[in-house]
Formats: C-alpha cells, structure tokens, sequence
C-alpha cells in the first residue's frame, strides 16, 4: 500500500469524516497523572515508525520512562522480522511506549511483548466490546466472516541499557478493499461496536499501566503477578496443530501446549518431544 504524497491537498486531517483526527490535548488530559505510568503523550501526523523515534529519543538521554508516541499515520512501521506495517492515515493506532523496569531482571523483559498483548486485547474488549485472541508471540486476533484474521501486532525494542520501547499497531477502519492481504481484518470488519480511536487508545493504555504495575511489582514473576495464567487463557495458540517456522531455516510440527516461565511456547511433537520455541514463525495449522 502506497503512502499518499504529504503536499495532496486532499491528504488533510478531515479528508475522511469517516476518520477523524486523535485529540491529543484530550488524551493527553485524560492520561497523564501525578504518579501514574505515562508522563507524556505526543500525535504525529506521519512519521516513518514511532517505535524508531521513540528508541532513537531515549537512547539519546534525557527521557523518562512512560513517553507515548503516536502517530496517525506510518510509512516504516514495521513487525517482526522487519516486515512492513502500512494502512491508510487514521486507519488504526499506531503508537509506541517507553519503559524502564529497572525492577525486574533483564531476563524477564521477553515478558513485555506479551505482557502488552494481554493489556491491548483487555482494553480493546472493554472499549470496542469485539472478541480478541492472542497469537503467540505478538499478534491480536479478530473474527472476521467466520475466519480467524490478523488486526493487529505488537513490537518490542531495546533503548540502551535500561529501556523497551514496545510499539503497537492495530487495525481500526481499515475497510475490506484496504485490506493489505487477504488474512488482515479489523475492528469495524469484526463487528466493533465502537470504532472511537481516543477512548481505544485510553482503554488500551489504562490497561497497559495496570497490567505492567503488577508485573513490576511482582519483579517481573509471570505467575505471581496473574499474566502467565491470564495469557495462557487468552491465547488462540494453544491447543492448536502448530508449524514453528525456527531460525535457520528449521522447523517443528506438534501441539502448542503451554507457555513456559520464560515467556517460550512449548510444542509437543509427534516424537514425543516437548520444546520450548523462543522465537520463529508459528503457523497455525487446526483451526481453533
């Protein structure tokens, strides 16, 4: 999907009534609080890729953790093994987070994809009242026609030596002629009762804060703060026939049987095996 030319004279805020610009001074009145998580909130119209930006700003000093980055439209954004994300300006929310869990160990960070999946898909059912899923490790999964589709993707980042800068992009508007391929959807194709962009977003960053205070305070314990559980039950992954496409050109057919400790999806094989897949590719292959 091409990006259209910034100098379009018809490629203004309200060329689209159907998809009206964020209010960032309401967002940002709505979210920002003494004490709270998030301590600033910016909306871009365009940008290359706010998770870029946001990694690029932090590793530059100065910033502190709970920055938001938004963008109402992406020309770089990107999931993971640097595939492209595009879709039409103020299609979908497209933002990025700064976070500093300076309590708890590196090694819990793979938490953080996951950790965020859970906080969008709880906000989005609550504010857009449209059933979601989780694909392991970082997709969001809406039904469309009757069909399993992709409307959104979560992206993490290092910023320096104490930073994650955790980008999302979700699918609102996005029409079925604007559909990227055919496996994509949204939430207005899945039946959204509410396709409002701003209270989305606030819906999806309360969440965040809530679910990422229990797992700091928790020191990053997937069990002890709820998040393994709460993700395990959200997550369309499990029990299904999976292909775990492995770096290296390998992979692994069997059932996705759990989500370990760390975060890892654990798929029993044919052989009798249980392995532990940190990251790859996972196809599902039986339908839920």
């Amino acid at each position: 999907m091409t990006p259209r030319d910034p100098a379009d004279a018809n490629d203004t805020p309200w060329s689209d009534l159907d998809r009206p610009p964020l209010n960032g001074m309401a967002l940002r009145r709505g979210l920002l609080r003494a004490g709270g998580l998030w301590t600033g909130l910016e909306v871009v119209q365009r940008t290359g890729s706010t998770n870029s930006d946001l990694v690029a700003r932090a590793t530059a000093g100065g910033l502190a953790e709970g920055a938001v980055l938004v963008a109402e439209e992406q020309t770089q954004g990107r999931g993971r093994l640097d595939r492209r994300w595009t879709a039409p300006a103020r299609s979908g929310l497209f933002f990025s987070v700064l976070l500093r869990p300076a309590e708890v160990p590196v090694a819990r960070w793979g938490w953080l994809p996951l950790l965020t999946g859970v906080a969008v898909a709880t906000g989005l059912s609550r504010a857009a009242g449209v059933d979601t899923a989780l694909k392991w490790p970082n997709d969001l999964l809406v039904t469309v026609g009757g069909e399993e589709r992709k409307a959104g993707g979560i992206l993490a980042e290092r910023a320096g030596d104490d930073g994650v800068v955790v980008g999302v992009g979700i699918n609102v508007t996005l029409r079925a002629a604007e559909l990227p391929v055919p496996q994509a959807g949204s939430l207005a194709l899945a039946g959204a009762v509410s396709t409002d962009r701003d209270p989305l977003l606030r819906a999806m960053l309360r969440s965040l804060e809530d679910w990422y205070g229990r797992w700091r305070s928790a020191g990053g314990d997937p069990s002890a703060s709820g998040l393994q559980e709460t993700y395990a039950a959200g997550c369309a992954t499990l029990g299904r026939t999976v292909r775990a496409e492995l770096p290296g050109d390998r992979a692994i057919t069997g059932e996705a049987v759990a989500v370990d400790g760390d975060g890892r999806l654990v798929i029993a094989t044919a052989a009798g095996v249980q392995e532990p897949v940190g990251a790859g590719d996972i196809v599902h292959l039986r339908p839920a």
